[in-house]
């Protein structure tokens, strides 16, 4: 599996496993578990996360730095395509030109569901700009592929609630976007364990991204190992294929030619 990559917007990487760098301890702690986790992309929050905006603050990237460390800005808590796109906008600046990011525009405060009106009004927004856009959005294959053929380098379906950690609650909506789809699908949202994330990679997704399930485990840094053997396992056994599903038993042993 050393050559099986991730590509996406044409750069390639070994880790599937893409991290959030929220809700930690302190820096000190979020940059541990990125290590463990042995992640390449990171997502920012930039409305919660300093990368610069305060000069006078922690800055995150002095602990993972961007000639290590793919960073990738999001637009978490924005609900609108007007403040998602300016703030992606204002990423762009501050990380000198950098085109990825995440794009998220939220439905209301409760749920954290995408808002797909506004989603698709910002992502052809930013496409136009130039920016190399990864799109958080329903588990819906119709929103995922109008998602495609605007220009997302990516589609991030959600496999429950922002941080519920209920797991993959449609595993056939997820199936159906795989299916279809002509960009990488990274599940996005609601991963709870390292069963999920397997579960999400034996689906055939290409990469999962976590925040949550690894910052509010017990050992966080402990957690970013199990989920980035769960993701290495997960993507193993897709490539291998799995066995047949039987409704009857079938035994490991052949029963012809065995001695009485």
């Amino acid at each position: 599996m050393n050559e099986d990559l991730l590509t996406i917007a044409g750069k390639s990487y070994h880790s599937r496993l893409l991290v959030g760098s929220g809700k930690y301890r302190d820096l000190n702690e979020t940059r541990e578990a990125t290590l463990a986790a042995e992640a390449e992309i990171v997502t920012v929050a930039i409305r919660r996360v300093n990368i610069g905006q305060d000069a006078n603050a922690p800055n995150l990237l002095d602990v993972l730095p961007p000639n290590r460390f793919t960073i990738l800005p999001n637009s978490a808590g924005c609900y609108n395509a007007q403040d998602a796109v300016y703030t992606l906008q204002m990423a762009r600046e501050l990380l000198d030109g950098h085109r990825l990011v995440k794009l998220e525009v939220l439905g209301d405060e409760k749920t954290l569901f995408p808002h797909m009106p506004e989603t698709i009004k910002a992502l052809d927004i930013l496409v136009r700009d130039g920016f190399d856009v990864m799109v958080y959005c329903s588990d819906d294959p119709v929103q995922a592929r109008i998602l495609q053929e605007i220009g997302a380098v990516a589609v991030m379906p959600l496999a429950s609630l922002i941080g519920s950690g209920m797991g993959i609650l449609n595993p056939w909506n997820l199936g159906l976007i795989i299916e279809e789809a002509t960009v990488p699908v990274l599940v996005d949202a609601g991963v709870g364990t390292a069963s999920d994330a397997a579960i999400a990679m034996e689906l055939g997704c290409d990469g999962v991204l976590m925040n949550t399930a690894i910052a509010n485990a017990r050992k966080p840094v402990l957690m970013a190992q199990a989920m980035k053997l769960a993701v290495q396992a997960g993507r193993a056994a897709y490539l291998a294929g799995r066995m047949p599903r039987r409704f009857a038993a079938s035994p490991s042993s052949p029963l012809e030619g065995h001695i009485a």
